[in-house]
C-alpha cells in the first residue's frame, strides 16, 4: 500500500546518482585546496598588514610624544629595529619599520583607526575588510609618491584583482600617467585589467610569499634568488671590511632604461678613486649578455648618478658558478690607459673577490643542507 501524500508536501522522486569520473573529482578537490590556500594566504596577509599598520601608528605617536626632530625619529626606529630583531630575528629591519611608519601615514582612514586602534586582538574579518590587499601590494603602493596615482593603482588592483606582479608592471610602465593622457580612458582601463601570463601568481606562491614566511618566522627555501640575496649581503659586508675605500650607497637600486626597469645589486662610492662602483651578481656562468648589461648600467650611472668632479664609474661582475666563481671588472669605458691602470692598482684583486665569493657560496649551501636535515 502506497503512503498517501499529505497536502502541501512535495514528492521527491528517487533518481540515480550521476556517474562521477575520477578526473572530475580530482579537479574538484584541487579547486577546493587552491581556494583554501588562497583564503589562508589572504587571511594571514590581512592580519600581517593590520599588524604593520598598528606598529606604524605606535611609531608615529611615540615620535609625536617625543622631540619633533628628524634625528629623534631616526634614532627611535634604529633602537626599535635592534630590539625587535633580537627578539624575532627577521622582518623588523630599519627599512621595514620605516615602511610601516609610512604605511600608517598614507593609509589613515578614520574608520580603520576607530576599528583597529581600540582592539588588542585583531579580528580577521576586520583585517580583511580594511586591508584587502597583501602587504607586498601595499609596499609597491608606498613607492608611488603621488597621492592620486597611488589611489588609482589601489582602486584598479581591487577592481581588476591584479596580482603583485601585475601591479608592479603597471606602476613601472606608468599606467596611471598613460591613462590620464589617453583620449580613450575606458579602453585603457579595459586593457589594463588583462593579466599577462607572467603576471599570474599561483596559490603555492601566495603561501610562500617571503613577507608571509618572514612574518610567521618560517624558514624559506634556498631558491636561486634567496642564495643570490644572501651572497649580496655577505659581499656587501666583505667589501666594507676591506678598508675605508668603499662607502655603501644602495642595495637593489632601481634604474629605468627605456620602458624597462632594472636593479643594481650593490652600489658603492670608492673614496680614493672618487668614483661609483656598480656591482652585479650572477648565479651561473658568465655570458656576453652580462657584460652588455653592465655596460648599460655604467652608461646610466655616468649620466644620472655621477656628480660633477667625480671620475667615471667602474663595474664589478661577480658570477657564482657551480664549480668555480668569477670576478671581473668592467673598465673598457674609462677615458685613458692611465686611469685604467690606476683603477686596477687600487681596486681589490679579482682573485681575492672570486675566492671570497666561492667560500661564501659553499658556506651558504652547507647551511642549506644542514637546515634540510634538521627539517
Amino acid at each position: 500500500m502506497k503512503p498517501k501524500k499529505k497536502s502541501g508536501q512535495a514528492v521527491i522522486k528517487a533518481t540515480k546518482s550521476p556517474v562521477i569520473g575520477y578526473s572530475s573529482v580530482l579537479k574538484n578537490i584541487l579547486e577546493i585546496i587552491n581556494d583554501a590556500r588562497r583564503y589562508s594566504a589572504k587571511s594571514i596577509n590581512a592580519v600581517m598588514t593590520a599588524t604593520y599598520w598598528e606598529i606604524g601608528r605606535r611609531i608615529v605617536e611615540l615620535e609625536q610624544a617625543g622631540k619633533k626632530r628628524a634625528e629623534y625619529g631616526k634614532g627611535l626606529i634604529n633602537k626599535l629595529s635592534a630590539d625587535l630583531t633580537t627578539k624575532f630575528r627577521r622582518g623588523f629591519g630599519v627599512d621595514n619599520l620605516q615602511r610601516m611608519r609610512l604605511f600608517y601615514t598614507y593609509f589613515q582612514g578614520d574608520l580603520i583607526y576607530a576599528t583597529l586602534s581600540r582592539k588588542s586582538i585583531l579580528n580577521i574579518q576586520d583585517a580583511v575588510k580594511y586591508f584587502p590587499l597583501p602587504w607586498s601590494a601595499y609596499v609597491a603602493l608606498l613607492s608611488v609618491k603621488n597621492d592620486s596615482a597611488r589611489k588609482f593603482y589601489e582602486d584598479e588592483t581591487l577592481r581588476c584583482g591584479w596580482s603583485i606582479r601585475q601591479l608592479n608592471r603597471q606602476i613601472n610602465s606608468m599606467f596611471y600617467e598613460r591613462t590620464a593622457l589617453s583620449r580613450n580612458k575606458a579602453k585603457m582601463l579595459q586593457e589594463g585589467a588583462i593579466a599577462l601570463k607572467e603576471d599570474i601568481v599561483s596559490p603555492e606562491e601566495e603561501i610562500k610569499d617571503p613577507c608571509v614566511l618572514e612574518f610567521l618566522s618560517l624558514k624559506d627555501e634556498y631558491s636561486e634568488g634567496a642564495l643570490e640575496e644572501a651572497l649580496v649581503l655577505h659581499l656587501e659586508k666583505f667589501l666594507l671590511e676591506l678598508g675605508e675605500d668603499f662607502a655603501f650607497i644602495s642595495r637593489q637600486k632601481r634604474l629605468r632604461i627605456g620602458d624597462k626597469w632594472y636593479r643594481v645589486d650593490l652600489l658603492f662610492f670608492h673614496r680614493r678613486l672618487k668614483c661609483l662602483v656598480v656591482v652585479d651578481l650572477k648565479v651561473g656562468e658568465f655570458t656576453h649578455a652580462d657584460a652588455g648589461q653592465m655596460h648599460m648600467y655604467l652608461n646610466y650611472a655616468k649620466e644620472h648618478w655621477t656628480n660633477t668632479g667625480e671620475n667615471p664609474p667602474v663595474g664589478l661582475i661577480l658570477c657564482a658558478q657551480k664549480n668555480e666563481s668569477l670576478a671581473k671588472y668592467a673598465l673598457k669605458d674609462l677615458p685613458n690607459k692611465v686611469m685604467t691602470a690606476e683603477y686596477k692598482t687600487v681596486l681589490p684583486d679579482v682573485r681575492l673577490l672570486a675566492g671570497e665569493l666561492k667560500k661564501t657560496q659553499k658556506m651558504l649551501e652547507g647551511r642549506k643542507s644542514l637546515e634540510e636535515k634538521e627539517d
